[in-house]
């Protein structure tokens, strides 16, 4: 009898993930490859496409990565005290998980997020606690970014805020963690990294590590082709506040594609 699921093959190469922790923060990372072999069908053999199954991550997304690393350096650096509440502009993903990661530290946490997001990032949010500030869903994600901006020079002492968008612990998140394990899981032989672009971190700190490595492994961003395309969490950079932390110089190519 064939196997059901003939097209798919998970590659594990990190750490057991069975393991006992004794916080669901340790569990963030060292997610698994998983070999797409059907979009790879009518091309030579030697080409094989793999997705970062990034959704095994505690939180469900590979903002974990990033938002762990900047609350830790923001403990590490006396920003973030006893006494002050997070806080950060979001779609979505970084949003639950700064929701997470506070919850399990004991740290208060307030969210700007475009109204149109989905309904089921706002249950999560609101389970983990966190108090949820709505900006016009017409301004996007940039809406979101200026809003923040104005609440924190209304309170300035109250707040810690990761900014996610020019925080170089979120590039260095993704330098440290997806990159390395990306490598380790294909055994140094990936030619081709491609990612979307939000706030630049995962494309800006995986390429940059896997660069290092090789400096042959060409780094390719994918962006919606326009201003309008209602993705959230993804950047149209040409009508967008660019994040400080991308810079464009760094990638080999981008694709537009449409929503």
């Amino acid at each position: 009898m064939s196997h059901p699921f003939p097209a798919l093959r998970l590659v594990t190469e990190g750490p057991e993930r069975s393991r006992k922790v004794e916080s669901v923060l340790e569990l963030i990372g060292d997610t698994p490859l998983l070999e797409i072999r059907r979009l790879a069908e009518g091309l030579p053999p030697e080409v094989r496409i793999y997705a970062k199954l990034e959704g095994f991550n505690p939180g469900g997304s590979v903002k974990d990565r990033p938002a762990l690393k900047m609350v830790q350096e923001g403990i590490m650096s006396g920003k973030l005290k006893r006494g002050k509440t997070i806080i950060d502009s979001t779609s979505g993903n970084t949003g639950i998980a700064l929701a997470m990661i506070g919850k399990v530290l004991g740290y208060p946490v307030e969210l700007v997020m475009p109204s149109n997001v989905s309904s089921e990032r706002k249950r999560v949010v609101a389970a983990f606690g966190a108090r949820v500030i709505f900006s016009d869903p017409l301004e996007g994600s940039d809406g979101a970014i200026r809003l923040c901006r104005k609440m924190i020079e209304q309170n300035p002492e109250k707040y810690f805020k990761p900014d996610q968008y020019f925080n170089p612990m979120n590039t260095r998140a993704h330098y440290e963690t997806t990159g390395p394990e990306i490598y380790r899981q294909t055994r140094g032989e990936i030619t081709h990294l491609i990612a979307g672009i939000g706030t630049g971190g995962t494309i800006m700190g995986a390429g940059r590590y896997l660069k290092e490595m090789n400096p042959a492994v060409r780094v390719i961003a994918v962006e919606p082709d326009d201003a309008l395309h209602g993705l959230e969490g993804l950047k149209h950079m040409a009508s967008s506040i660019v994040p400080g932390i991308y810079h464009e110089e760094e990638i080999d190519s981008k694709i537009p594609i449409s929503t």
